[in-house]
């Protein structure tokens, strides 16, 4: 970028034929190379009564490819001193590999087998075997979890049937159980493909030689769709009047959520939200961890933060409850310091702090190679500059406290959706 830039992470970057972005970042100072591709899709891609094919890619495409055998790519990657993974959200999935500098071919022939090869070795077996696994890890991670389903039942509230975020990225159970071997099929063709992906090489490795590999494994995968997908777009959401819900689960605390529609990702609104939350919860002498957890004593523990999507935000309080303290208590001393914090205002050190706390995890995040290849994947995918670093960290460095102030007031002011979660017992 032109600007200053403590954070000037010099890449190189370049677009295939077929559509497929490109960014290499060399650091030799590394034994090691890491390989992380992104596909623009998630669950907010999927449509109403056949949710779950995103995260069911997420294992599929672990299942092997024409040239690779089932689970090859554990096998090829852990054989060679590596690790491997991959990750599934509303607005993207991505799979990541670190492996000693000298194995960077052997990824991308792995990483491009299945982008371009996935669909011959798909099976109706393979799919059966795989909808069972991801019906166990719903009944394990949620239905049978203290507390796990609780996140789908706030934001199937908190967003209409209709918008993209109302459902878990996991998926409906019912869907699930329905999943067709051509629907999966379908849903690979349209968003697994080159002109919808990017792929970041970050580490040990020469510029020259990368390229050329790349070029050589990537070079002649057809992209399925003529042009790029469509961004999606979602209407904003509103809630004219709170919601109160009540689950009872298999747990011995009570726990309070509370949410409130804000902004989507990289909005103005965006980062002084994130400083609130950090004022609010963000260390033990936060404002609602010093008052309910530490001077009260009525709350377990607390947590504030904001969720930024692409499509949209919120912004989520979360307490659990002493033995024998009832929520309304707790729920009464949230808004307290809310209501104080907006007639008040805050302090110098307490805005300071906050900004200090986030640019010190910034920079511990980036200390990890991981995590670099990921961010300039992340920047790559919301502004087409994979090193957007600087520029991100400068939108928390001018927030003001007036902005702080203005953005509780304005959003937090708004109806809201109260989930209490209780103890069968106590029903």
């Amino acid at each position: 970028m032109k600007e200053n830039s403590l954070f000037d992470f010099k890449y190189n970057k370049f677009k295939l034929d077929n559509g497929l972005d490109v960014i290499l970042y060399q650091d030799k100072s590394l034994p090691t190379v890491s390989v992380n591709i992104w596909y623009r899709v998630g669950s907010a891609n999927e449509t109403k009564g056949k949710t779950g094919f995103a995260h069911l890619f997420e294992h599929m495409m672990f299942q092997g490819s024409q040239h690779i055998p089932k689970e090859g790519h554990f096998y090829y990657i852990q054989e060679a001193g590596g690790t491997l993974n991959g990750s599934t959200s509303h607005d993207r999935t991505n799979y990541y590999e670190s492996v000693p500098s000298n194995y960077l071919e052997l990824v991308l022939w792995l990483e491009s087998d299945r982008m371009g090869f996935l669909l011959p070795a798909l099976t109706q077996e393979k799919l059966d075997n795989q909808k069972d696994v991801v019906m166990n890890e719903r009944r394990q991670r949620y239905e049978n979890q203290p507390y796990g389903l609780t996140w789908e039942i706030l934001f199937s509230n908190l967003y209409s049937e209709n918008h993209p975020y109302h459902w878990p990225t996991i998926g409906w159970m019912k869907d699930i159980e329905k999943f067709q071997l051509e629907d999966v099929k379908n849903f690979f063709r349209k968003y697994y493909s080159p002109n919808n992906a990017s792929l970041v090489i970050g580490g040990n490795f020469e510029i020259d030689e990368a390229k050329s590999l790349v070029k050589k494994y990537f070079d002649e995968i057809i992209s399925f769709e003529d042009k790029n997908i469509n961004t999606l777009i979602a209407p904003e959401e509103f809630i004219n009047e709170n919601k109160f819900l009540v689950h009872e689960d298999n747990i011995q605390l009570s726990r309070i959520y509370l949410a409130w529609h804000t902004v989507k990702l990289f909005d103005g609104d965006d980062p002084a939200i994130d400083i609130l939350a950090e004022i609010l919860s963000g260390a033990k002498n936060s404002r609602l961890n010093k008052s309910l957890v530490f001077e009260k004593q009525i709350a377990q523990d607390i947590s504030a933060f904001q969720y930024s999507g692409n499509l949209a935000g919120s912004f989520i309080i979360v307490s659990t409850a002493k033995p024998n303290v009832e929520l309304s208590k707790l729920k009464e001393e949230i808004f307290f310091e809310i209501d104080n914090l907006i007639k008040n205002g805050i302090t110098d050190d307490e805005l300071i702090k906050a900004k200090n706390q986030f640019k010190s995890s910034f920079i511990y995040s980036l200390q990890k190679l991981d995590n670099v290849v990921d961010y300039l994947n992340f920047y790559n995918f919301h502004f087409n500059e994979p090193n957007y670093f600087q520029h991100d960290l400068n939108r928390y460095e001018s927030v003001s406290k007036d902005d702080i102030i203005n953005v509780a007031k304005k959003y937090l002011s708004k109806p809201y959706v109260q989930l209490n979660v209780i103890p069968k017992s106590e029903k």
